[in-house]
């Protein structure tokens, strides 16, 4: 099963910051990646093995997002984190050098906010803005990264909606990152609709200046897959 996966470059200033992304990512195994996708594919005929066609699909997402990610490290614009669950120390590092991604730290234990709020606590003396991704998104580009990128220059917290109604993007700004109490990370339903909602409730509570960009839609679904397919 192949898809078709898009990446757009853009030129911006220079005098942008250079800001950090965290990719947040998953050991492609079979049975320990993708189950909603596995779940569907199972249904499938002519899918012989599911779990394994979910791994496959998963690692593309993968390489996809690692690629994106590297290519504006290339550029200068970024410095990058790759954030890994499933693996030890050395096969991590070994998975990022493979990546192109050879900042590597593990996820550690937690829900995604506690892990999200880990990576952010080991960046705090780089003071610079942070933005996490997943690699869930075979729409991935360097457009919508800019975008978000050039919003945390003026707000305190950047998400990008995902149409499942949480966010395949999240921004700190560089005077957010000086106030852990203050990040929207604790008692959110992870893995609800109802993320994004409860996530900006947050951020109104504790008066952060919030933006919005382009909404985007996860990989969690085989519906979600077919626009992708050649």
């Amino acid at each position: 099963m192949k898809f078709q996966l898009k990446c757009c470059q853009k030129s911006y200033p220079v005098e942008i910051e250079m800001p950090r992304i965290v990719v947040m990512a998953r050991w492609p195994a079979a049975n320990r990646c993708k189950q909603r996708l596995k779940h569907d594919l199972s249904r499938c005929d002519g899918v012989l093995n599911a779990a394994e066609s979910a791994m496959r699909i998963q690692r593309q997402l993968t390489r996809h997002t690692a690629s994106v990610v590297a290519s504006m490290e290339t550029a200068r614009t970024i410095s990058s984190t790759l954030a890994i669950d499933g693996l030890g120390p050395n096969a991590a590092r070994r998975w990022g050098e493979q990546l192109g991604l050879t900042h590597v730290e593990l996820q550690g234990g937690g829900n995604l906010g506690c892990r999200m709020k880990r990576q952010l606590l080991l960046g705090q003396r780089t003071d610079r803005s942070t933005l996490f991704i997943g690699t869930d998104l075979p729409e991935l580009n360097t457009n919508d990264l800019y975008a978000a990128i050039t919003s945390l220059q003026s707000h305190d917290l950047v998400l990008g909606p995902a149409r499942d109604g949480g966010y395949w993007l999240i921004g700190f700004g560089r005077k957010l990152l000086e106030h852990p109490h203050l990040w929207p990370l604790g008692g959110i339903p992870w893995g609800k609709a109802n993320v994004l909602e409860q996530t900006t409730a947050q951020a109104a509570e504790n008066k952060l200046n919030t933006a919005l960009i382009a909404q985007r839609n996860d990989l969690d679904h085989l519906a979600d897959l077919r626009p992708w397919q050649g």
